[in-house]
């Protein structure tokens, strides 16, 4: 057994107990960030504050919310919106957080993909951000159905019809999700299980294992350079803090990320009181009816690139390669074959292709909303092709890639 003393006091107690200094070395002061990076490696920690964004208001709506195909929308849209004192206020936080966290998430995976932050033994980082961001689809879409509006029980219908295969024509896999033949309750129960226990817990597990794997290899830099961060972590515990490459986590860098946390705020805010309506579809305010069909049915915007490659193709076809749209960003450290973990400007031919993937997954958002018709289909198509190609020559390009 441990040995105990006499408690000075109750951090002293609680240190016995649970080793807290310890704790907050390895995870605060002692946890050492390279100091030449940009406001790009902030959005951690953004997406760390929009997350609790999320639950807090999340929570506050679950009081009122009532899961049944009965009260769903009414509860939504007039009991919070109009009787609750500020549920106006919670439903706009977590409408534009929801759809605010996916593009921060997409500048966090790109700004990964440009500086090759998910090579040489990070891997881990890359791995467990993906699952994170599989993680966070799943409680969008899983959330989009709660307020049983038009646009949710389409969108429902549509998604898990997917799970039908094409021509395997797996119709009993659909009902068994679904747990009836259309979207009714079961449906409406399963995913509201999904949306406020099942996912956040996993979310919750994902965000310690992103972190956890962020502590032995650390976080890499602009530059690329390979930092020895024992020995200049030593020159800076030492009073060289001038002189060190690295800085603390705890509160050098962290007082750098409230910087850049404050004026994402000012624009989260801005959205929340005066733009939310980009974040509520107007034909989700019509109540679900199983008996008009919508004239245009979309996923929201964060899924309009993967949407985009599903409809040009014949359905097996377009199944197989959303498929493929949905998991190759996992495989991208065992794609990218090359031994350069520097940005995609000093690397010849994985530059052309980074702008040429980031421009594309645009193109294919923008074509996901339109009509598939007329020349918005070619284009839709051409991209989807061109997704595809791009990912093909990933391995290719880099395995001659010279070392740097």
């Amino acid at each position: 057994m441990a040995h105990f003393t006499k408690a000075t006091s109750v951090k002293d107690w609680l240190n016995q107990r649970l080793a807290v200094d310890k704790v907050e070395k390895v995870m605060a002061s002692e946890y050492w960030i390279p100091k030449n990076i940009n406001f790009l490696w902030a959005m951690g920690m953004v997406l760390l504050i929009t997350f609790s964004l999320l639950l807090c208001s999340g929570i506050f709506l679950l009081m009122y919310y009532v899961p049944t195909v009965e009260g769903a929308f009414y509860s939504v849209n007039y009991t919070i919106m109009r009787e609750v004192g500020f549920g106006w206020l919670w439903r706009h936080i977590h409408g534009v957080a929801a759809s605010v966290v996916f593009l921060i998430m997409y500048i966090h995976m790109f700004t990964g993909i440009y500086y090759g932050s998910y090579k040489k033994g990070r891997e881990m980082i890359w791995l467990s951000g993906m699952l994170l961001f599989i993680a966070f689809s799943t409680e969008a879409f899983s959330g989009y159905m709660l307020p049983w509006g038009q646009m949710s029980y389409w969108a429902g219908m549509v998604i898990t019809n997917l799970f039908a295969g094409g021509s395997l024509h797996a119709d009993g896999l659909v009902e068994w999700i679904r747990g009836d033949y259309v979207p009714a309750q079961a449906f409406l129960g399963r995913f509201f299980m999904l949306h406020v226990v099942l996912v956040p817990v996993a979310i919750l597990g994902l965000i310690g294992l992103h972190f956890a794997a962020l502590r032995i290899p650390h976080v890499n830099n602009q530059d690329g350079e390979e930092i020895d961060f024992e020995a200049e972590s030593k020159k800076y515990l030492a009073g060289d803090k001038a002189g060190s490459k690295v800085m603390r986590f705890a509160n050098d860098f962290l007082s750098k990320d409230m910087m850049v946390v404050g004026i994402y705020l000012l624009f989260f805010f801005y959205l929340v009181f005066y733009n939310y309506g980009f974040a509520m579809d107007p034909v989700n305010f019509d109540p679900a009816d199983g008996l008009k069909t919508p004239a245009h049915i979309y996923p929201e915007w964060y899924f309009l690139w993967s949407y985009e490659i599903l409809r040009p193709f014949p359905i097996d076809t377009g199944l197989v390669l959303f498929g493929l749209a949905q998991g190759i960003f996992v495989a991208l450290p065992f794609l990218d074959r090359s031994p350069n973990a520097v940005p995609a400007s000093r690397r010849g031919l994985f530059k052309i292709w980074f702008w040429a993937m980031l421009c594309n997954m645009i193109l294919l958002t923008s074509m996901g909303k339109l009509p598939p018709e007329g020349i918005f289909s070619q284009i839709g198509l051409v991209s989807a092709i061109l997704f595809v190609v791009l990912w093909v020559l990933l391995p290719i390009i880099t395995t001659f890639e010279k070392k740097l």
